[in-house]
């Protein structure tokens, strides 16, 4: 089995792109995530990269309130804090125990991130129109995940209830399927 620090290497390789396509003008489309517009959810994904870095260390993480970022160089900063990400998972004591602000063991905190850098950049490749392919080994790991975790994760409001997807469907279909996303949901068309 893939380490955590190699799925999020591989989930980063991906993301990473899609973040940096990101023009401007898209900032205010609409995005999968019905609460989410494309820079709000820019913003959430660095703050994810940034507290999961901490949570690695067993550290305090600050999810209360969702920096702005994109009044800054976001798109380079997203690529070096991600880079900071891997290195704190990087770090065989990160997955030891159990994370004392999530109260989770620190191999599920672990793949917390990992499903964050796996759907969230899908919400923005296709509210941006850009291709989106993710590790199929992150997919893997994270369909077992999502099936232990996806009740509690739906009574957190996490996730949104599933939806359906055929029985014949694609591993990351089924995943967005279960985490709640609508696999055939597109962005709007422009008026």
């Amino acid at each position: 089995m893939p380490t955590i620090s190699k799925l999020l290497r591989e989930s980063a390789d991906v993301a990473v792109p899609v973040l940096q396509g990101v023009t401007d003008d898209q900032l205010d489309a609409a995005t999968p995530c019905a609460e989410f517009r494309v820079g709000d959810l820019v913003n959430h994904l660095f703050q994810v990269v940034v507290n999961f870095q901490a949570l690695a260390r067993r550290e305090p993480a600050d999810f209360a309130g969702t920096p702005d970022v994109l009044g800054t160089d976001w798109r380079a900063r997203f690529a070096t804090e991600t880079e900071k990400l891997i290195a704190a998972w990087s770090d065989e004591s990160a997955l030891e125990g159990v994370s004392p602000g999530m109260g989770l063991p620190q191999p599920a905190v672990g793949r917390m991130a990992l499903l964050d850098l796996t759907l969230h950049p899908w919400d923005l490749a296709v509210a941006t129109g850009r291709p989106y392919a993710p590790s199929p080994a992150a997919v893997e790991e994270l369909l077992v995940m999502v099936g232990e975790m996806g009740p509690t994760a739906r009574e957190w409001k996490v996730f949104g209830e599933p939806v359906p997807t055929a029985a014949d469907a694609d591993p990351f279909t089924r995943l967005l399927g279960q985490a709640g996303r609508d696999p055939g949901w597109r962005r709007p068309a422009a008026h």
